[in-house]
């Protein structure tokens, strides 16, 4: 790689972090490469991305960002995974780590918080933000719902009466 090859994949992935809404730090160390391509794969479904860089190049990369406190996590074969979601990679990394122990989380990063690799974990365990408004829109639509229901009610009552003295005249 010459300079401007560095220069620009420093600028890329600074510019990946600044947007990011959580970073993953892994080593990857013995991962077969179809292993790493359903890795990216997945990362790739779920809105996120799989980055494999120099070390010296990622700590460059990370300067200026908010994501800078996870620099000593880059030690050794170390991969990158994030999104703009800050449940999606943690959960897709975390996913893999369970199925693959060549596949190890040695933490990240959301925003300024540092995590460790149990922070990370939790994370994964919240629900992604689209089940969070789908949650939220559930939430706004009940008292609605409720007080139409409410408001019919009485109407309803009023045909059972009518229709239960209907059968009593028949009857009698």
């Amino acid at each position: 790689m010459d300079r401007a090859e560095k220069r620009e994949t420093v600028e890329a992935l600074h510019d990946a972090f600044a947007k990011t809404g959580a970073i993953v730090v892994a080593h990857y160390a013995g991962l077969s490469v179809s292993d790493m391509t359903r890795l990216r794969r997945d990362m790739r479904s779920a809105g996120g991305q799989v980055k494999v860089a120099k070390n010296r190049l990622v700590k460059l990369a990370l300067e200026g960002t908010d994501a800078k406190g996870i620099t000593d996590l880059l030690q050794g074969p170390t991969c990158l995974a994030y999104s703009e979601d800050p449940v999606a990679a943690p959960k897709v990394a975390v996913k893999f780590a369970k199925t693959n122990d060549k596949f190890v989380i040695l933490g990240g990063a959301m925003g300024a918080t540092v995590l460790n690799p149990e922070g990370v974990s939790s994370l994964a365990n919240l629900p992604s933000l689209d089940e969070l408004r789908s949650k939220l829109l559930g939430l706004i639509q009940a008292p609605a719902s409720k007080i139409a229901r409410v408001l019919n009610e009485p109407g309803g009552q009023l045909a059972r009466v009518f229709a239960a003295y209907g059968k009593t005249g028949e009857a009698a």
